[in-house]
């Protein structure tokens, strides 16, 4: 602190998105939707120029702002980065779509890097405060993206369900912040570990409010029970949208999950590891299982989705440094595989619009052998076949539940693993052996071919040249929290 001032030096990225957001804004409002193309790259520059601020002026070192309630460490800065990279991609994936759905306004960039600013406050917050305002900055934004098609009763479905079901844990949230508060006497994460420490044994009251801020966080990562909304919505938002609810904000969720969890509750880790416990055994079951009757792919990647949550929720149920490390390794390789698969989901294009059915991708192999092949790289690494890269994330998360003795949990994870093979090795049993349906129309765009080509590199057996350098800026990461 310089004289009551708060150093904003941590807080730099956030500010340039901020105000650059604000900026674009402006552009929009004057310009209007012709604009669009030219805020999106800004857009994409912007965070580019925040994440270059981040690495150069803020770095890994651990620096307190704002009377403690905005930190920032190693921790942040691996997780702002995959942040980042989802919010990045999901923009420059959008374009084509968005333009031919005549739904190509200058707002949609604007809300993304909203959305983006309040993953960043969610990733930093050292405080309960803290915690609130950016889950609501990230939810309003959401929101209002998820309804962005206003002219298709769907995505204004999807719109309402999660906004209605995100006001409810929204409130579920603030009522354990209340609890919490009210027994603790701070919201300070700093101090809540400190306090908790020096009880015996924690009030009920704290140990209830605890289980609330769970129940809200759990709605936040869509982990079952509070998975309700995820289905409707993945299915009901345009596609580009989907792709960026899979990818940034569940990572930023997950991120808060731990630094909650490890930061303001280590004294309590045997009660919060039950119920944490709980959450990644149904979400790995429910994903695994209700997949198996999807026909809508979209529905599919959302059912997966959960049962990836339950995957990385495995290695925050460890309560270890090195289960946080196998957490931030799983969400590392989750993005690349949930990029691409979504990329390949936006090449699904005939001459009467998009297409979202499996049995769409019928003899692929035979149209368009190059996307095949993606696609089914992609599908091979979410299931976790061994040598790809969605395997080792499997691995490092398993390996931390055994080490920390929760061997039944690794082993309920393993048969909902093998599971889940079932429904992505479907997939290419129908692109590669069904009868070919009508060959997709190209032209989505250079940037959604280059992201399904590269998610497929990156998740092929080259991933092993790469896992060494991403678990050794997980340890990092993880070793700047405090266990």
């Amino acid at each position: 602190m310089t004289g009551d001032l708060p150093t904003l030096v941590p807080v730099l990225p956030e500010i340039i998105l901020a105000v650059g957001a604000m900026v674009l804004l402006m552009l929009g409002v004057f310009q209007g939707d012709k604009s669009y193309n030219q805020i999106t790259s800004l857009s994409v520059i912007l965070l580019i120029a925040a994440g270059v601020v981040m690495f150069t002026q803020v770095g890994g070192e651990r620096q307190l702002t704002f009377g403690g309630m905005f930190v920032t460490d190693a921790f942040a800065v691996f997780a702002k980065t995959l942040v980042f990279v989802g919010s990045g991609i999901a923009l420059l994936m959008s374009g084509r779509f968005m333009q031919d759905h005549k739904i190509g306004r200058f707002e949609f960039p604007i809300l993304v890097l909203l959305a983006t600013v309040g993953m960043m406050l969610m990733i930093s917050a050292n405080n309960l405060m803290s915690v609130y305002v950016g889950l609501e900055l990230q939810s309003l934004s959401l929101y209002v993206l998820a309804a962005m098609n206003r002219d298709r009763s769907r995505s204004t479905e999807a719109g309402l369900k999660y906004f209605v079901l995100g006001a409810l844990s929204s409130g579920m949230l603030l009522y354990g912040i209340s609890l919490i508060y009210g027994f603790a006497g701070t919201t300070d994460f700093d101090m809540l570990a400190t306090t908790l420490k020096g009880l015996h044994e924690p009030a009920l009251g704290i140990t209830v409010g605890m289980v609330f801020l769970l129940a809200g966080l759990c709605f936040k990562v869509s982990a079952v029970p509070f998975h309700m909304w995820t289905p409707d919505v993945y299915e009901g938002a345009p596609t580009p949208v989907t792709a960026f609810f899979a990818a940034a904000p569940k990572i930023a969720a997950l991120a808060l999950f731990v630094r909650a969890m490890v930061g303001a509750f280590p004294a309590m880790t045997g009660e919060w590891q039950q119920v944490v416990v709980f959450v990644s055994i149904a979400s790995m079951l429910v994903g695994a299982f209700i997949a198996l009757v999807q026909t809508n792919i979209k529905r599919l990647m959302a059912y997966s989705s959960i049962g990836h949550v339950g995957f990385a929720l495995v290695g925050l149920a460890a309560g270890t440094q090195q289960g946080v490390e196998a957490l931030l390794v799983y969400i590392a390789i989750y993005l690349t595989m949930t990029l691409g698969a979504f990329a390949a989901i936006l090449s699904m294009r005939r001459s009467e619009g998009m297409v979202e059915d499996i049995s769409d991708l019928a003899g692929l192999s035979q149209t368009n052998l190059p996307m095949a092949i993606g696609i089914a790289t992609l599908m091979f690494s979410l299931a976790g076949i061994p040598l790809l890269a969605g395997f080792f994330g499997k691995w490092y998360v398993f390996k931390a539940a055994v080490d920390a003795g929760l061997v039944p949990l690794a082993v309920i994870g393993l048969v909902t693993s093998v599971v889940s093979c079932y429904y992505y090795l479907r997939i290419i049993k129908i692109m590669f052996f069904d009868e070919p349906a009508p060959a997709f129309e190209g032209g989505q765009g250079k940037a959604v071919s280059l992201v399904v080509g590269v998610a497929a590199v990156l998740n092929s057996p080259v991933s092993f040249l790469l896992i060494s350098p991403l678990v050794a800026a997980a340890a990092w990461a993880a070793g700047s929290l405090l266990f």
